[in-house]
């Protein structure tokens, strides 16, 4: 469905048509539809507004694309039924991003479009805007941009007009030049200066509150729109508008914001790309680099995707030359970092410490937060929250199991008899008197330990020393610069006063062992995001990881070599045909649908066919299958990257053909899954 250019205003019998495209499920009707528009709703009926009409019966909302002299509809029309706001929402260029989207992911355009333009709130609209007196912008802070040898050229092309396009790879270091949000903002006021727009994404609520802040000393405090989901439905709606009544040139949010209505847009900018909280869990499940990417490329925009770590996909476009590298050089990176090792790397390691390669705090650890302590805080990041995470028999090792369901079972601080109580996570029985089924055992262990018990552990170690926590539920923000230690799961680290004078990364195997594809990349850019908290190397700042020191990753974050991983992982997945080196398609539903799906499909040539597999039933853990109940199951498309759009537009057009037959069963399409396992 092609998106039209934006055509004068002309009264109402010069263009009497109205193209409509309607908020409908039913992919075979993606396409807009032709109302007339009467004398009196000519001056509200204008391009982008909000408008009811009639369709099969029913009172159906949708958006108004354009105004037409004539309709390519032989028969007669219906008319419009209400213009519901005069207020064009929809912009042109907003529109031709929805169905860019919409046909990259298989989706329709208005399951797309619910994602674009936040729900009405009429007393907002209605509101007149606050007109308060212009402030200039403040003067320019500093910004860690100079630290980067491609740094000012960047500025320097935005602040002119043009449109540079970078992976920004960021020194991980509480060091100024890792001052991420600092340099986005500066990024974005010089696209301000060049007489252009900019839209910031980043992944959490954590994220833009430290870009807000940012923003605010470069842009000014009224310089800026923050456009996030979670700000309610008034504040959300307002600060769209501020950015589509051109108010505001420069919107920062979460992955909602990455359709903003922004005027004259000249960057768009993501930070941490790799975050799972940036792909959209609903259908058609884009992902905001995605979207970012596609719109740069639509509306001639510079783009700036940054982060500590990097993903394939933008490893793939720097190969490509779509985008340009922007990193330190070795030698200054080396001094900005921290110093990172990995414990029992060497023949010394372990002559000091036999055990140090089976031990889970080795003596290296305890080593450096002595040695860290006074100088500050020092991080301790442990993969999983609670006490004992998992159990096993401690004479067989066999895993715990729930008598009643057959649940796993972990047991928390709470103590009864000689040792702590084993709970089901899965119904929540107590496991009184649990008895081993293999070999009759009542006693059992921990293979798997979480952050409390990490906590407790180290307070022993450390008596005087103050021990703070920060995981899902509780998480801190920030810790004072005094002496502490600080325990926290990947994703909940407080940012320390001046940075930590020390980080210990434990359990690195269980990210390393996830069944994902994307394991390995995802483990790096946690340990990433936590070193990038530790003061640089030339203040002393230190970390230590505690793992298999030959493995990729570890050597990776050794040598603070993220790109080089990626480039990697991107040969990798060439040789194994995945994402992004190959376009894949998944389809999930019940057997019979993908039968008929597979009978339909016309694939391109090189495309392959995988499966289909039996999921899992989506029920709750530990109940019974109902009376008829079948599994999903799961088909997989595959095809070289210079078929994807063929394979794309197969599976769409399959999705159009079931919705026209009224086939039963629902189908869940999901194009280059964000999770791969």
């Amino acid at each position: 469905m092609p998106v039209p250019a934006p055509a004068p205003h002309l009264p109402a019998e010069d263009r009497p048509v109205a193209r409509v495209v309607l908020d409908l499920p039913l992919s075979h009707l993606d396409r807009p539809f032709d109302y007339t528009v009467s004398r009196a709703q000519d001056p509200e009926a204008v391009p982008g507004a909000r408008v009811r009409v009639r369709f099969a019966g029913k009172q159906r909302d949708g958006f108004l694309l354009e105004r037409r002299d004539a309709s390519d509809h032989d028969g007669a029309l219906s008319p419009l039924a209400k213009v519901v706001s005069a207020e064009p929402v929809l912009t042109p260029e907003v529109a031709r991003l929805v169905r860019g989207v919409a046909d990259h992911y298989a989706g329709s355009f208005s399951d797309v479009v619910r994602l674009a333009i936040p729900p009405r709130h009429a007393a907002t609209e209605k509101a007149a805007p606050v007109a308060g007196p212009a402030v200039p912008p403040p003067a320019a802070p500093p910004h860690p941009f100079g630290a980067y040898p491609a740094g000012p050229g960047f500025l320097s092309a935005l602040a002119g007009g043009r449109s540079p396009r970078a992976a920004w790879q960021v020194t991980p270091s509480a060091d100024p030049s890792g001052d991420w949000a600092a340099e986005l903002a500066a990024a974005a006021r010089a696209a301000v200066e060049g007489g252009r727009g900019a839209v910031l994404v980043v992944p959490d609520q954590r994220d833009v509150e430290q870009l807000k802040q940012a923003c605010a000393a470069a842009l000014g405090p009224t310089g800026f729109a923050v456009l996030v989901a979670e700000a309610g439905p008034a504040a959300r709606y307002r600060a769209f508008l501020r950015a589509l009544r051109g108010e505001v040139r420069v919107v920062i949010g979460n992955r909602a914001a990455a359709f903003a209505p922004v005027h004259d847009l000249g960057l768009v900018a993501l930070w941490d790309d790799g975050d799972d909280l940036l792909a959209e869990p609903r259908a058609p499940y884009p992902h905001a680099r995605e979207v970012l990417a596609l719109r740069a490329a639509q509306q001639g925009a510079g783009a700036l995707f940054a982060g500590y770590a990097r993903t394939a996909e933008v490893q793939a476009w720097v190969e490509q030359g779509w985008l340009r590298e922007l990193a330190q050089d070795r030698v200054a990176l080396r001094h900005t970092a921290p110093q990172v090792k990995v414990s029992a790397d060497t023949d010394r390691a372990l002559e000091r410490d036999p055990a140090a390669r089976a031990a889970r705090l080795p003596h290296e650890v305890f080593t450096l937060m002595r040695s860290a302590l006074p100088q500050g805080p020092v991080l301790v990041q442990v993969p999983r929250s609670g006490y004992l995470v998992a159990l096993v028999c401690q004479d067989c090792r066999e895993p715990a199991r729930c008598r009643h369901c057959g649940g796993p079972t972990r047991a928390g601080r709470g103590r009864t008899g000689d040792g702590p109580q084993a709970t089901c996570t899965w119904c929540g029985r107590l496991q009184v008197g649990w008895e081993c089924p293999i070999c009759g055992s009542h006693r059992f262990r921990a293979p798997v330990v979480g952050s409390e018990r990490t906590a407790e552990e180290l307070g022993k170690a450390f008596p005087g020393t103050a021990v703070r926590q920060s995981s899902a539920g509780q998480v801190a923000a920030t810790v004072p610069a005094t002496p502490a230690i600080v325990v926290a799961t990947p994703g909940a680290e407080p940012r320390a006063e001046g940075g930590y004078a020390g980080a210990v990364l434990l359990d690195t195997p269980l990210l390393l062992l996830r069944a994902d594809l994307r394991a390995t990349e995802e483990a790096l850019r946690r340990w990433l995001n936590a070193v990038a908290l530790v003061r640089g190397g030339g203040d002393g700042g230190s970390v230590i990881a505690v793992g298999e020191s030959s493995g990729r990753a570890l050597q990776a974050l050794v040598r603070v070599d993220p790109a080089g991983l990626a480039a990697r992982e991107l040969v990798d997945r060439a040789e194994a045909h995945f994402p992004p080196a190959a376009k894949l398609v998944t389809v999930e539903g019940r057997p019979e649908a993908l039968a008929e799906f597979v009978e339909l499909a016309q694939l391109p040539p090189h495309a392959e066919v995988l499966g289909p597999v039996a999921l899992p039933p989506e029920r709750r853990p530990g109940e019974a299958p109902g009376p008829g109940e079948s599994a999903l199951s799961r088909l997989t498309l595959r095809s070289p990257r210079t078929e994807g759009a063929a394979l794309v537009r197969a599976a769409k057009d399959v999705a159009a053909i079931r919705s026209a037959r009224k086939s039963e069963g629902a189908l869940r399409i999901r194009v280059d899954p964000v999770a791969v396992g």
